[in-house]
This record gives C-alpha cells, structure tokens and sequence, in this order.
C-alpha cells in the first residue's frame, strides 16, 4: 500500500460515489470549500498498486487554526490505515499540529472502536464539525409509500400546511439569499443560545456546491414572511440536510414540516436515494440535549438512526492537553 495526493476530481468523486458510507464533507467541494475559508488542505489517496483506478481509500485533511489549538482535522473519513496514518502523522508535525483530530464514518462497534484504540487514538471531549450519530430516510419508495411510513402526527401537519393558503415553500439557488437565511438564523440561534456559522461561511458553502448544481436554499413562508429555512447540499445520490432555522415565534405553525417534505421530494426528483437529516440524538436516553427535540421532529418522517466510532484524537505534542481541557470544560457548560 502507497499513499499519495490526489489531483484529479474524477478520480476523487469516483472513489466516494462507490462508497456506502459518506457523506459531502469529503466531498471534493468541501475541499474547495475549505481552501477558500482560508484552510490548508491535503486530498490524500491509499493505492494498492501504482495505477489511478487502484485507490483503496481517500481522505480530505484540513489543517486548523484556532485559540484552543493548531490540528489537523478528518471529518466523516470513508477508512483509515496504518499507511494513511503515518502520511497524515508527516503532515501534522510539519505544519506543528499538536494532534490529528478523525470523525470515522465507522458503525460505533467494539472492534471498530479498538482498532483506534490500537492506532493509538482515544476519544475526543467534542465532535469535530461534524455529526457522530445521524438519521437517515431511505427515499427509494414512492412517495405515497413515504407519507405513509410517517408518524400520524407528521402527516397530518404536512397535509395541514399544504391546505393553507398562507403557506408556501420556494427554493432558490442564488448566493444572494443566503442573506435571507442567515438573518433567520442568527434569530434562531439567538433564542437557543448558541453560535451560528458567520454569513461568510453559509454563502462559501452555499455558492461551492450551487455552482454544480448541488445546493439549494429553501424558504417556508407564513403570509408573505420568511419564517423557516434550509441549506441543503445534494451530493453523490444523499440529499444533506446540513443547515437550518425556524423563527421561534411561529413554533406552532407547521411550515416546518412542509418544507421538510418538499425537500425529500426534491431530493427525489434528483434521484437521490438517501435523505440524511444530519444529526441525531437519542431524545429518551438525552431527553435534556439540545439536539432531542429537532430529533424527535426528523423521526416523525420515518427512517432510522446511525451511530459511528465517536470522534478520536491522536495526540502528537504536550500542547494537545490544554486543549483537551478547555473543550472538555467547553462540552460540561453546554450539556452536551
């Protein structure tokens, strides 16, 4: 086994687009993504022989800079090797990381858990960017077949909201409106107490993945007002439900549910077959988490819960404790 950078975007997409588990934040536009937030970034390929078609794994590297600390970070990687390890280790000391930071896109089994217990790993005090644990819909069915699958509750409130002539769902690919959604959510973060990302990065996002035609930006309203919307990235047959905001005070109007469905069917249209809601918790063990309730809401329109290896560091430097401590601090303060 060899490692190297990959070059190439088809060679790349290729590789993932065979893959079972994954999702866009190893996409290559995440990539680009990354790069033009200002992040370093290393595409990296394991080969099991020198010709291009002979990739066994790949890995986007980002490195980050932050008050807590310089590592490099591997969200949702799609594998992991001694061989890969060891480029990454390279990479980490040469641009002074103080730890390598994986969210492994591995079923959260014992024997997925001691084989980065044996690499040396061990498990983070917070996630890395990313979810640990999702919910996913297979949309395959028709789409009587979803609605029925639903929980009553949640089919009811779509079909209420579709009879109602004060709501309606538009979607948008302009860069422009991301604007409009992000007011939204500096509202909603507001209300739940916690930091959204800047406008920058919702219209980075946004703007990399529309110019392919792989994001949309959906607005519900209620009488002419903007009330809920989503940034949703649709990527090698997923739709991803990565975005969010709901103004809380139209809690009680069911647009939310509307736009949720009519998100699925677009995904449909696209020829998706996967629906990851992105995130998930369970609500009766963590009744008390922040993300119960927005759980309880995703489970209503059927499917199932995913849980992988949670995110493991591999410390390189004495500098990795302090942030080890400071996060560990940061998780007990929000009740994660």
């Amino acid at each position: 086994m060899v490692c190297r950078e990959i070059t190439d975007r088809k060679i790349w997409e290729d590789f993932l687009l065979r893959c079972e588990e994954k999702t866009f934040l190893q996409a290559w536009n995440w990539g680009e993504f990354q790069q033009r937030m200002g992040n370093k970034i290393w595409r990296l390929g394991t080969y099991e022989d020198v010709h291009p078609a002979g990739v066994h794994g790949v890995v986007l590297a980002v490195k980050v800079k932050a008050k807590r600390g310089t590592f490099l970070m591997v969200q949702h990687s799609v594998g992991i090797s001694e061989v890969l390890l060891d480029e990454l280790k390279a990479i980490a000391r040469q641009e002074n990381c103080s730890f390598i930071r994986i969210a492994p896109l591995l079923l959260r089994t014992s024997e997925n858990k001691k084989l980065f217990k044996d690499l040396g790993f061990r498990e983070s005090p917070m996630h890395a960017s990313a979810y640990e644990a999702t919910w996913k819909l297979n949309i395959m069915p028709s789409e009587e077949e979803l609605l029925a699958d639903m929980r009553k509750t949640t089919r009811y409130l779509i079909r209420q909201a579709e009879h109602n002539p004060e709501i309606e769902i538009i979607n948008s690919s302009k860069t422009e409106d991301a604007e409009t959604y992000q007011k939204l959510n500096e509202k909603t973060a507001k209300h739940q107490k916690f930091t959204p990302f800047s406008l920058n990065f919702v219209k980075n996002e946004f703007e990399i993945f529309a110019k392919d035609n792989e994001s949309l930006l959906f607005f519900g309203r209620y009488k002419g007002e903007v009330i809920a919307s989503a940034l949703v990235i649709f990527w090698s047959g997923i739709g991803f439900y990565h975005q969010a905001a709901l103004d809380p005070k139209y809690h009680k109007i069911p647009v939310a549910y509307l736009l949720q469905w009519e998100i699925i069917k677009e995904a449909k249209r696209r020829g998706c077959r996967l629906y990851d809601f992105w995130g998930y918790t369970d609500p009766k063990a963590q009744p008390k988490h922040p993300w119960a309730g927005p759980t309880l809401f995703k489970m209503g329109f059927g499917g199932r819960a995913y849980e992988y290896v949670k995110t493991q560091d591999l410390p390189l430097s004495k500098k990795y404790w302090l942030t080890y401590f400071f996060e560990s601090l940061r998780k007990t303060k929000r009740g994660l």
